[in-house]
């Protein structure tokens, strides 16, 4: 397979990365998932500068390829964790819930690469003029907080309004949607969902059965009424937000209520109150296995489909 362009502008032999899920996303996972070929990236979520620095020393003690962190712009402590980026001198990071522009210039000096998600075509031309190296573009396929346009639609019209690199995320799990996005323009792919059933990944084992065993119609969408909404797999706390959304309870309410349950979920496991947030792709997944394993099925399987579409198209 030829390299793509994201592949030439990180230094990484795959176009895949692996998402920043917050509480999900360590240095363990991140460093296999590099290790293998791909972009491992580190979900620094709410957490502290100093929690940050430290996974980034276990990625850095197990591979010297590329990896990424993932910021989430409103993180109480984001102007602290951007500090130890710099520091660390991270290869790439990836940005969620607003807008990086007032640190591309600090990271643009040290060669880090920013790819912010978008959600929208209008979000991706803005941040394309902020000077950012790449676009993550996610479909609300994904799990997590979400926008409101799905993958397919989402990807060719974010490809065409820019001309920066696009990664497509947002229900895919192997190479057939490897395939696709490469097919709909984009130069690589995103995964959160199939990595949370790496045998790196530090979850709770409860939330990796959980995953293992779900359906096509597992994940529910909550916090609409928020603004910010947000898909995970159905359960107790999920039909209980539910409930006090249709009652029209505040939304600050609604916001106190879901703190702290992505960590109850991830760390816990406690799958009744917890906040389990995965994608639809989640009934897909069917097994725990190495991330170098997931890599290379998504390669291999990506090859199997373009050699399908080869065949398929070479007939007249």
């Amino acid at each position: 397979m030829k390299k793509t362009r994201i592949c030439e502008l990180l230094g990484i032999e795959y176009p895949i990365f692996q998402g920043g899920m917050a509480w999900v996303a360590t240095g363990e996972l991140a460093a296999a998932v590099s290790e293998a070929g791909a972009l491992g990236i580190i979900g620094s979520g709410q957490a502290p500068a100093d929690w940050l620095r430290r996974e980034i020393s276990k990625v850095k003690a197990t591979t010297q390829k590329p990896f990424g962190v993932n910021v989430m712009l409103m993180s109480p402590f984001v102007d602290e964790v951007m500090q130890v980026i710099l520091e660390e001198q991270v290869p790439v990071i990836t940005t969620g819930a607003g807008n990086p522009g007032k640190y591309v210039p600090g990271l643009k000096e040290i060669g880090t690469k920013v790819i912010p998600v978008v959600a929208s075509v209008a979000l991706a031309k803005r941040l394309e003029k902020v000077g950012v190296d790449a676009l993550i573009a996610e479909g609300m396929e994904s799990g997590g907080h979400i926008g409101e346009i799905s993958t397919m639609p989402l990807i060719p019209q974010v490809v065409d309004a820019v001309k920066i690199p696009v990664i497509a995320a947002g229900g895919i799990v192997d190479g057939r949607g490897l395939v696709a996005a490469l097919a709909l323009g984009a130069e690589g792919v995103q995964m959160g969902t199939r990595f949370m059933c790496a045998e790196e990944c530090m979850i709770s084992p409860l939330v990796k059965d959980k995953i293992i065993k779900a359906k096509d119609r597992s994940t529910v969408i909550t916090g609409r009424s928020t603004g910010h909404p947000v898909r995970c797999i159905d359960n107790h706390f999920t039909r209980e937000f539910e409930q006090h959304e249709k009652e029209g309870m505040d939304a600050a309410e609604l916001e106190r209520m879901g703190q702290g349950r992505l960590r109850l979920a991830m760390v816990d496991g406690d799958l009744e109150n917890g906040s389990l947030m995965a994608g639809q792709i989640a009934g897909a997944v069917k097994k725990i296995e190495p991330a170098a394993q997931i890599v290379q099925d998504v390669m291999q399987s990506a090859e199997r489909e373009y050699c399908r579409l080869t065949a398929f198209f070479g007939k007249r």
